[in-house]
């Protein structure tokens, strides 16, 4: 876990020296990150990267795997969330762009 965290990490830094509005923050009790106050990427506790892609967000039509992100047992997942296993670590600072840019579009 020491390896994922140290990445998010890494990508957390990077964005928060280019983006005024990208700032740090806590979601679901795990580091996060945040645009103009809401999240949109963190890393959860299994280690996995989340990212806020969106409702319209279709993760069969993409070259990269991707599960709904689903935190609950009696729920289903979070609307717009999904994970990306740390397999695909190499993947996760372009997919935090392209959430910052969802969220940027939304805002």
């Amino acid at each position: 876990m020491e390896e994922q965290k140290a990445l998010f990490e890494q990508i957390r830094a990077k964005l928060i020296e280019k983006e005024k509005l990208v700032t740090t923050g806590k979601m679901m009790s795990t580091e996060a990150i945040k645009y103009d106050g809401n999240v949109f990427a963190f890393i959860s506790k299994n280690g996995n990267m989340v990212f806020k892609f969106g409702k319209n967000f279709d993760p069969e039509a993409q070259d990269f795997e991707s599960i709904p992100f689903n935190p609950f047992k009696n729920k289903g997942p979070l609307a717009g969330w999904f994970e990306v296993s740390f397999s695909q670590y190499e993947l996760w600072e372009s997919l935090t762009l392209e959430a910052l840019t969802v969220i940027k579009k939304n805002k």
